[in-house]
């Protein structure tokens, strides 16, 4: 039930922050979004091997890998396009700032629950799984900075500087998943 929350909560996180972010020009909210689509990813990895076993953990986490270092370049890509050319600066987004509200008090909550069910049932694809739900939670925060400052002092730059300092979160994670590991977060 855990997992069919997250994957309902991660398909509507998907939807808004990329459709939010796209409108805006937000390289944060549009980070944030696609991170969202692995977090799926992971999600359902975890609820197929609770139903029947038959994902490789390994392979999940190697699928998962690949695409954090694609979104790494996109972060890194977008953000240096953002910062030299006027027309591709974002723009404040109040539906942006609604949904990372909602993910910073969300994202949490599952992910405690998940940690606590992954110490109960020893499973350690939960585990991992918590673990991406509090990394949503930090990405949640800090591209919920950029947005602000970008509201309050229609400062466009804040958006893409939040966006790389999203990037050493998203590295670990590809890093980690990569070798196979699990995020101790």
């Amino acid at each position: 039930m855990l997992q069919l929350v997250t994957i309902g909560w991660m398909c509507v996180e998907l939807s808004v922050a990329l459709f939010a972010g796209i409108r805006a020009r937000s390289v944060a909210l549009t980070a944030f979004g696609a991170d969202s689509g692995i977090e799926l990813l992971s999600a359902f990895v975890v609820l197929q091997r609770f139903a029947s076993g038959s994902i490789s953990e390994r392979l999940a986490a190697r699928i998962s890998a690949a695409l954090l270092y694609v979104l790494a370049a996109y972060i890194v890509v977008t953000s240096a396009l953002s910062l030299v050319s006027t027309p591709l600066q974002p723009e404040p987004t109040v539906l942006g700032i609604g949904l990372l509200v909602v993910a910073a008090i969300i994202m949490p909550l599952l992910g405690r629950a998940k940690k606590k069910l992954a110490a109960e049932t020893g499973s350690r694809a939960l585990s991992a799984d918590a673990a991406q739900s509090n990394i949503c939670a930090y990405m949640s925060w800090i591209a919920l900075a950029g947005l602000l400052v970008n509201f309050f002092f229609n400062l466009a730059w804040a958006d893409s500087v939040a966006a790389l300092l999203l990037l050493p979160i998203v590295l670990k994670e590809a890093s980690e998943a990569s070798k196979g590991e699990v995020c101790h977060c």
